[in-house]
């Protein structure tokens, strides 16, 4: 009896259990995963700029960042006034676009930058933080802490450098978060070249460390890579972005875009670029007249 009654229970209560259940347990959550990772989302965006970050600049440290590097903006554009908030600071940036060309714009960057240092600063630089490894995390390290007050919170990350013909790993990287400047300015054109071009180029030329940002013009994230070298600008995929949604440029001709077409690129980026399809375009136009 013993023996029937254990061959008995064993398909009645462990084999059934175990055929219906298990594998409805293991399969439909993956598979649903799958369909779901597949499908595109048909949601919005979220509008980077339908709410805006708020700063205390109640510290001295962005008290006087603030302030110095406005007295020395002021000072390249003939002592303009300034009050010494943020918005004083960014309304002097775009005092420094105001009937430049690009490259006219990223001279004034350069000029500040330089100005905003001691002498002799980059060549110190360059003898007493050679680039390496170390170099490059501990700038990464002062950008998260000393910045703050410029391009709001950000932390460190790591980053793939190429470096003495290997790849490395190195803690070199910087996520900003939600860049403050981009998020005042709401310009394509001021943040690539008011922050992005003469920052890489000061670093990677003046400073001899090499450096590339990477806008997300979608999150208003940066990253930020200390010991890689950027791209020409031409060759940056920031050259053709289109203008943010807010800018009154894009507003007033569209700029930024609808219906199936690809939006323009800011005409703000490349004012080179841009004075000449208006000359192509207004010879089109003569010609078809």
């Amino acid at each position: 009896m013993a023996g029937r009654q254990g061959h008995a229970s064993h398909p009645a209560i462990h084999v059934p259990t175990t055929s219906r259940l298990v594998p409805r347990r293991m399969t439909r959550p993956s598979f649903r995963a799958r369909v779901s990772s597949a499908t595109p989302s048909t949601e919005p965006k979220p509008d980077p700029f339908a709410t805006k970050e708020v700063y205390s600049d109640s510290d001295p440290i962005s008290k006087f960042s603030i302030w110095y590097f406005s007295k020395v903006m002021s000072e390249n554009l003939g002592n303009k006034p300034f009050d010494g908030t943020y918005e004083s600071f960014v309304e002097l940036s775009r005092e420094i676009m105001r009937g430049r060309t690009t490259k006219q714009q990223q001279e004034t960057v350069a000029s500040v930058l330089g100005n905003l240092l001691p002498p002799q600063s980059p060549q110190r630089f360059r003898q007493w933080f050679p680039l390496s490894r170390r170099t490059a995390e501990f700038n990464a390290w002062i950008t998260t802490l000393g910045f703050t007050w410029l391009v709001g919170p950000s932390e460190l990350t790591e980053v793939e450098i190429e470096f003495e013909g290997r790849k490395q790993v190195w803690k070199s990287g910087v996520k900003i978060k939600k860049c403050r400047y981009l998020e005042n300015s709401g310009c394509t054109g001021m943040c690539i070249n008011m922050c992005k071009v003469p920052t890489q180029k000061f670093f990677t030329d003046t400073f001899g460390l090499p450096l590339t940002m990477n806008p997300d013009f979608e999150t208003l994230e940066c990253e930020m890579i200390f010991g890689q070298a950027p791209p020409p600008i031409e060759q940056d995929e920031v050259y053709n972005q289109p203008c943010l949604s807010v800018c009154n440029i894009a507003k007033l001709s569209d700029t930024v875009g609808g219906g199936n077409s690809s939006p323009p690129a800011c005409p703000k980026t490349d004012t080179d670029r841009t004075a000449a399809m208006a000359k192509r375009s207004a010879s089109k136009t003569g010609a078809s007249v």
